[in-house]
């Protein structure tokens, strides 16, 4: 027994009684260890060598007399396979495979340096597996069918956890043929987002995307915005249409400039398949410049989902600044102006972890000068021609940052006009009260001299509109004699031209004609 070694699957370590068998040995105290009821100490360890294996850190302890134990696990932990049969164990390297896995039928876990599984639970959920036949496609496809098209993963734990009676303990393969499931439950395809950026330069790839029209034009008459997202830098640039037939003249004019600006040259443009990206003026400025036109799928706007998600963060922004200044929803699109301005130089992009900004120029944003929207302001005036005593400044609001000049965006209350301007005095500690900076909007007079309107005054006819008055509003019409003529000749001459007619109200209070 000397020279004789046992495999131990329960031993925790090599260890051995016979310190000649030892190479390299170095005595240390170990601490003590049990085994077959008694109790020994390691005052050494060693190394082994049998054939083609080394056998590390053996234990030396006295107490085992002539026994040369071996674990299992130590053998495993050198990347090494296991294998007993009826007639031998066999030691395997690391890349023996099983030739066929459904030949398994027990798998015992490793705890603590021990294959151990609990005996009560005849089929345990994890640890270990049993081999059960396989069922053929005619019964898997009829026990789907009878259990409600159920998952195919569903019906085999049901097997495997012995859940339900009358089941047969067989395997149910899914071989994808069922046309019904397809047609119940077939769901729209993913569409993951990339883990890492293979883009590496400035508008390599442009994202674009126009949202609108909106349920209220803005103060600049526009209904539409587009959205442009540089792949790379994630610096966005927000322009403003009234309809869509601007945007092909807004993209040639933007990609000209910022690749004079910039040094780079557009390669990409990803956009959806909406007709203002795919007409025929684009498709002619792409194939002069050699750009790539990429459009998502229809009904597929995951497939834009850049510029999709910069859409919803802009108009997120702007409805928050929006409700935050108490300005009315005229001022949509100053409020997203601004969300895009701010944004370009606060968002911290991943994974160069900078902003847009800096990545986009090369160097790190100011924003010192950045002030709440909406806030309110006083405006010195340099236009006006002012006395020794006129005041020198209005009240405003603040709207935005020009893009063009170092200067501020505001709007002039007495004005009523979106102005730049530089000598701007901020009130940030003054609240903002709904209703007070936005009367105008109300206001019939500045509304109706803004339309240039012609009141009419019925007398003595029969109307059906009786009670209410009637204006006709024109800037300029054409006579008969092909020359053009004010609103307010318009009753003493012949006309062809149909003129606007809008009835209101009698409540309504009407300005007095001015002279």
């Amino acid at each position: 027994m000397v020279d004789r070694g046992i495999f131990d699957s329960g031993c925790s370590g090599h260890m051995t009684g016979n310190k000649d068998q030892l190479e390299d040995f170095e005595e240390f105290n170990g601490g003590s260890v049990t085994f077959g009821g008694s109790k020994g100490y390691i005052s050494g360890k060693g190394r082994i060598r049998v054939g083609n294996l080394d056998f590390d850190s053996v234990s030396f302890v006295k107490e085992l007399g002539h026994f040369n134990l071996f674990s299992i696990s130590q053998i495993c932990d050198k990347q090494h396979k296991v294998l007993f049969t009826e007639t031998e164990c066999l030691v395997v390297s690391s890349d023996f495979k099983m030739p066929d896995e459904n030949q398994i039928l027990l798998k015992v876990p490793r705890h603590h340096n021990m294959y151990s599984f609990d005996m009560k639970t005849p089929s345990p959920a994890k640890g270990f597996a049993c081999l059960i036949a396989k069922a053929t496609s005619d019964e898997s496809k009829l026990w789907h069918r009878r259990l409600g098209h159920i998952n195919f993963k569903n019906l085999n734990k049901l097997v495997k956890g012995n859940l339900v009676r009358g089941l047969p303990s067989k395997v149910f393969k899914n071989d994808h043929t069922c046309v019904a499931c397809h047609k119940g439950k077939q769901h729209r395809a993913s569409c993951k987002a990339k883990l890492e950026r293979l883009i590496t330069e400035p508008l390599h790839t442009l994202h674009m995307d126009l949202f609108g029209p909106t349920s209220v034009k803005s103060i600049n008459h526009a209904s539409y915005c587009l959205v442009i997202t540089d792949d790379c830098t994630r610096f966005s640039w927000v322009f403003f249409l009234a309809s869509k037939d601007e945007t092909s003249g807004i993209l040639q004019t933007f990609i000209r400039q910022i690749e004079n600006q910039l040094s780079h040259r557009v390669k990409i443009i990803r956009s959806d398949n909406g007709t203002e990206f795919k007409n025929r003026d684009m498709l002619e400025f792409c194939g002069n410049k050699g750009i790539k036109q990429e459009y998502s799928n229809a009904r597929t706007p995951q497939q834009n989902g850049v510029a999709e998600r910069m859409n919803r963060t802009l108009i997120e922004a702007a409805r928050t600044m929006l409700a935050d200044s108490l300005l009315p929803t005229t001022f949509w699109a100053e409020a997203v102006s601004t969300a895009c301005y701010i944004f370009n130089r606060v968002r911290v992009t991943k994974p160069q972890n900078k902003t847009p900004y800096e990545l986009l120029f090369g160097h790190k944003p100011i924003i010192s000068y950045i002030r709440p929207f909406g806030c309110h302001v006083t405006i010195l005036d340099t236009l006006s021609v002012l006395g020794k005593f006129d005041g020198k400044s209005d009240e405003g609001f603040l709207v935005g940052y020009s893009l063009n000049s170092k200067a501020y965006r505001v709007y002039n209350l007495v004005t009523k006009r979106v102005e730049v301007n530089l000598h701007v005095n901020f009130l940030e500690d003054k609240p903002n009260v709904k209703g007070v900076g936005y009367r105008w909007m109300f206001d019939i007079d500045y509304l109706t001299d803004s339309m240039n309107y012609i009141p009419v005054s019925l007398e003595n006819q029969a109307n059906p509109h009786a009670g209410c008055f009637i204006f006709f509003f024109a800037s300029e019409v054409t006579n008969s004699a092909g020359t053009s003529q004010t609103p307010k000749s318009i009753a003493s001459e012949e006309k062809d031209e149909e003129v606007e007619l809008i009835v209101v109200p009698s409540a309504v209070k009407i300005p007095e004609e001015k002279d």
